[in-house]
């Protein structure tokens, strides 16, 4: 860690009176608004976005932004929850359940959704959400799977379906993401579910791992000696 950084002053952008807080959040939120930017998602069409970590939750608020109607597929109830009380997501579906297409088929009216994001890089998360896809619809990759992918191309070539990855963000994600945060349509401060000092991290983090600690984002304080 250092304390001063030399950067071209171009690749900068300007907080615009935002608190340390919710410039922590900035990145991260930066890389959903980057997916549902890649993936053009329009008012009304159904959005579905496979895994309610920090990056799902941020892909579904700019979904939701976008005009976009969000389903939240995950296979833990309590992000599932926090998806709609928090973030207002109208769908969820827990993937544990054995009838996840039938209940993607009832939202949908039968059409099923026209956008669909992975953000878990989970594999056997990937391969079984195709045959999620409506018929031209656009699958995008936000997760990361070092692996190889496999899933049926007959399945995937009847759709006539598009799929496209979705990496990191741009200048244009970072401040679409502040203008959202001014303008209160995020609400950064919703993420941040635990907080410690920075002398308290080595404690803490073995308990952050564990699903039950409903950990969202956890904010480390630094402070000055």
């Amino acid at each position: 860690m250092s304390e001063y950084l030399s950067v071209p002053s171009s690749s900068l952008v300007h907080g615009n009176g935002l608190s340390f807080d919710e410039l922590a959040l900035i990145e991260p939120l930066a890389i959903g608004a980057h997916g549902i930017r890649r993936a053009s998602a329009q008012p009304n069409e159904f959005v579905l976005v496979i895994g309610a970590g920090p990056i799902g939750l941020g892909t579904m608020e700019f979904a939701r932004i976008a005009g976009a109607k969000v389903i939240a597929l995950d296979i833990n109830e309590q992000r599932l929850q926090f998806c709609k009380d928090k973030l207002k997501v109208a769908y969820t579906v827990n993937a544990k359940d054995n009838n996840v297409t039938e209940q993607l088929m009832e939202i949908t009216q039968g059409n099923m959704p026209t956008v669909i994001i992975d953000a878990t890089g989970n594999l056997k998360a990937i391969n079984n959400s195709f045959q999620y896809m409506a018929h031209g619809a656009r699958y995008i990759l936000i997760g990361l799977q070092k692996g190889e992918i496999n899933f049926s191309h007959p399945e995937f070539h009847k759709r006539e379906g598009a799929l496209m990855s979705s990496r990191n963000a741009t200048r244009a994600d970072f401040e679409h993401v502040v203008n959202s945060m001014k303008n209160g349509l995020v609400d950064p401060l919703t993420y941040i579910t635990h907080r410690v000092e920075f002398n308290e991290v080595k404690d803490e983090f073995a308990d952050w791992l564990n699903p039950e600690m409903g950990v969202i984002k956890a904010m480390v304080s630094v402070n000055e000696a």
